[in-house]
């Protein structure tokens, strides 16, 4: 039976999710988190096949938690199950340890399938982002900005755009105040803007986040 961790923070999902492999002859929630640090707490205590988490979480960027998790616990797999945009967020989760995403669009048929596939040691994309993934892998140009943009880069640009300050980012991703501010002054130059009201509104304009 696969021992599944639901992150989420939004009830209809977790909820639903529930529901669905309640009956499951190979599936099992064992329990949901709302936040990517308790990601980490929940699995220190219980044992976990799979996270399925959503990439936007309150408390901590989703590509940050999943590096986290792979760095303290490199046997778990991680599935990302979001809204988010596949072609800015899917090379860089997959990268950053997770080993398939799936849009929420999808149905539940095609999460199940991705979850079965993902334990048995294989990777579950899309082709679009099995395509572009093979692309960046031969390091081939990538005509929008934002696929430019390294996971570290994404996760300075969203908190940002969150209205955090580099105190507060340094913090949150455990890097210096300096180093923060290079990201920063990184991103402007790659999206080619001279401050920040004009990155957040660039990142928000392309429907980022």
């Amino acid at each position: 039976m696969i021992k599944l961790l639901v992150v989420d923070h939004h009830p209809v999902v977790y909820n639903g999710l529930d529901a669905f492999f309640k009956n499951s002859r190979n599936i099992k929630v064992v329990g949901h988190v709302h936040q990517g640090k308790a990601i980490l707490d929940f699995v220190k205590k219980r044992q976990v096949d799979i996270v399925l988490t959503e990439i936007d979480l309150e408390d901590l960027n989703g590509i940050s938690a999943i590096k986290r998790v792979k760095k303290q616990h490199p046997e778990i797999k991680i599935i990302v199950f979001t809204n988010q945009l596949e072609h800015v967020y899917g090379s860089n989760a997959i990268k950053a340890g997770a080993t398939g995403f799936v849009s929420k669009k999808e149905s539940l048929k095609t999460l199940d399938k991705a979850i079965l596939k993902v334990f048995n040691n294989a990777i579950y994309v899309s082709e679009n982002l099995a395509n572009q993934l093979t692309f960046s892998s031969k390091k081939n140009a990538i005509s929008n900005d934002f696929k430019n943009l390294s996971s570290r880069e994404l996760e300075v640009l969203k908190l940002l755009s969150e209205g955090k300050r580099n105190k507060d980012i340094a913090v949150e991703l455990e890097l210096s105040e300096k180093t923060v501010s290079t990201y920063r002054s990184r991103l402007m130059k790659k999206l080619n803007v001279s401050n920040l009201v004009e990155l957040i509104k660039m990142s928000e304009r392309e429907r980022i986040y």
